[in-house]
C-alpha cells in the first residue's frame, strides 16, 4: 500500500512540541559495550492481510503515539538481533563483566550473581529470544526471558527490584528510591514502544517520515510509520513502526541497515492484552535454598531500564553523562567523541585468548590526518578508537568516522 502522506519537515517540530521523555545512554569505550547497550528487543509476527483503516498523516500518527498513555498490558515479545557479530560461543558472559560494569559482585564485594541484570544484558546481543512482559503503572513491571528449560525474570514492584535466574537458583535484590519509582520514565525497556520513542527523537529536517500502509500485529489493526534518513553515511537504512490504531501504542519496531540484508533490530508483540495484569504477577519471594545477593550500593542504582538494553543511539542522547564528550555533525551523521586519556584499545594479540580473537574479528586498522587507530564495526554502531585514546562513535559508516576524526 502506498504512503498516505509525507511530513518530512513538520514531523520533527510537532514531535518536539509533544511528550519527550528523558533518556540515558552511555557510550562505553569498547565497541562491544556499545553494541550491548544499543541492542533492541525484537521480531513480531504480523498476521496476513492489511486492515482497512481511515487515512492518517504522518504528523497525526506521531501525535497519536505521543498521546498514547497505556498503563496496563501483558504479552509476549519475540526477540531477534543481528548486528553481524561473530558467534560469541559463551564469551558474552565474560564480556558483560569486562565491559560496561560488572555485576553485583564488583559493587558489593561478593563474587557476583547470575541474577544481576547487568550479567544478563549481553545475552541479548545476538540471536533470537522470547520475553513475557507485564506492566501495571509506573511502579510494577515484569520481564521474563525464556530460555531452554530455564527462565530469567526481572521484577519491579514498588520499592523492590528482584532478578531471579532459575537455572542457577540465584536471586538479585535492589531497592529503588522515590526518585526512580515516582515517574513513568523508569519503565522496563521491553516493548517496541521504548525503541519507537528513541527513534522518534531523531526525527528532524534530515528525516523522511511517511505512513506506509497498514498491517495486523498480534491480532490488532495497526498503521505503519516509516522513518528514513535523508543523509548518506549513516548505517541506518529505515525504521518501521507498527502503531496500534486504537491505543496509539507501538506494537512492532524494525530497524533495517543501510547496507541491506536482515533487520538489525526487529521487536514486536506476538501476543498482547491491554487488560490489567493480576497483582500476583509482580509478587516475588526468593525460592527456598536460593542464593540471594543484595545490592549494597546506592538505592535505585540498578532500577530496571538502566542496565537492560533498549536504547537506540540517537543524536543528542549519545554519551550523556560522559565527561568531556562532544557531539559532532548533524542529524543521522552525528558522531559522539571523547578522550579516554589512555592509549587506545589493545590489539587482539596483546589481549590474547578468546577475547583477543573477538577484538581482531571486529577491528579494522585505519589512518588519516588524526593519526592512526582501529575501527570496531557492527551492522549498526561503529566506533573509531585512535592510538592516542580518542573515541569516535555513532550509527555512521567507517568513512564518515574517519572524515569526522580528520576534521576534528
Amino acid at each position: 500500500m502506498a504512503p498516505y502522506e509525507s511530513d518530512d519537515s513538520t514531523a520533527g517540530a510537532d514531535l518536539r512540541a509533544g511528550r519527550r521523555k528523558a533518556s540515558r545512554y552511555v557510550v562505553p569505550v569498547a565497541v562491544v559495550g556499545v553494541a550491548a547497550a544499543t541492542i533492541g528487543i525484537v521480531p513480531a509476527l504480523a498476521d496476513s492481510g492489511d486492515p482497512d483503516l481511515p487515512e492518517i498523516s504522518a504528523q497525526q500518527l506521531i501525535e497519536k503515539i505521543a498521546a498514547s498513555d497505556v498503563q496496563q498490558l501483558s504479552g509476549t515479545v519475540k526477540i531477534s538481533t543481528d548486528l553481524g557479530l561473530p558467534d560469541l560461543g559463551g564469551l558474552e558472559k565474560s564480556l558483560g563483566s569486562g565491559f560496561g560494569g560488572a555485576g553485583a559482585g564488583a559493587r558489593s564485594g561478593s563474587e557476583g550473581s547470575a541474577a544481576d541484570p547487568s550479567a544478563k544484558m549481553t545475552e541479548l546481543v545476538t540471536g533470537s529470544h522470547t520475553l513475557r512482559v507485564a506492566t501495571d503503572g509506573p511502579d510494577r513491571q515484569r520481564v521474563s526471558l525464556l530460555e531452554d528449560a530455564a527462565e530469567y525474570s526481572l521484577i519491579h514492584n514498588g520499592k523492590d527490584v528482584w532478578g531471579y535466574d532459575s537455572k542457577s537458583n540465584e536471586v538479585y535484590h535492589s531497592t529503588a528510591d522515590d526518585r526512580h519509582t515516582a515517574g513513568k520514565d523508569e519503565e522496563l525497556p521491553a516493548t517496541p514502544r521504548d525503541f519507537a520513542e528513541e527513534a522518534l527523537k531523531s526525527v528532524d529536517d534530515t528525516t523522511s517520515v511517511t505512513v506506509d500502509g497498514t498491517v495486523h500485529v498480534a491480532g490488532r489493526d495497526a498503521y505503519k510509520l516509516l522513518i528514513k534518513p535523508k543523509q548518506s553515511g549513516t548505517t541506518v537504512g529505515a525504521i518501521s513502526i507498527a502503531v496500534d490504531a486504537k491505543t496509539g501504542m507501538p506494537l512492532k519496531f524494525t530497524l533495517t541497515p543501510a547496507g541491506g540484508g536482515a533487520a538489525v533490530v526487529d521487536a514486536g508483540f506476538t501476543k498482547v492484552s491491554f487488560a490489567r495484569p493480576d497483582a500476583s504477577t509482580f509478587d516475588f519471594t526468593p525460592p527456598k535454598g536460593a542464593k540471594v545477593t543484595e545490592d549494597e550500593d546506592a538505592p535505585g542504582k540498578d532500577l530496571p531500564g538502566k542496565d537492560l538494553p533498549g536504547k537506540l543511539p540517537g543524536k543528542g542522547d549519545l554519551g550523556k553523562g560522559l565527561d568531556g564528550l562532544q557531539v559532532i555533525g548533524k542529524g543521522w551523521n552525528t558522531v559522539a567523541t571523547f578522550d579516554t586519556g589512555g592509549k587506545g584499545i589493545p590489539s587482539g594479540s596483546e589481549v590474547g585468548g578468546d577475547l583477543g580473537g573477538f577484538l581482531d574479528s571486529l577491528g579494522d586498522h585505519v589512518s588519516g590526518k588524526f593519526g592512526s587507530g582501529t575501527v570496531f564495526s557492527t551492522r549498526l554502531v561503529n566506533a573509531l578508537v585512535t592510538d592516542d585514546g580518542k573515541v569516535y562513535v555513532g550509527t555512521v559508516d567507517k568513512d564518515t568516522l574517519v572524515r569526522t576524526a580528520d576534521a576534528g
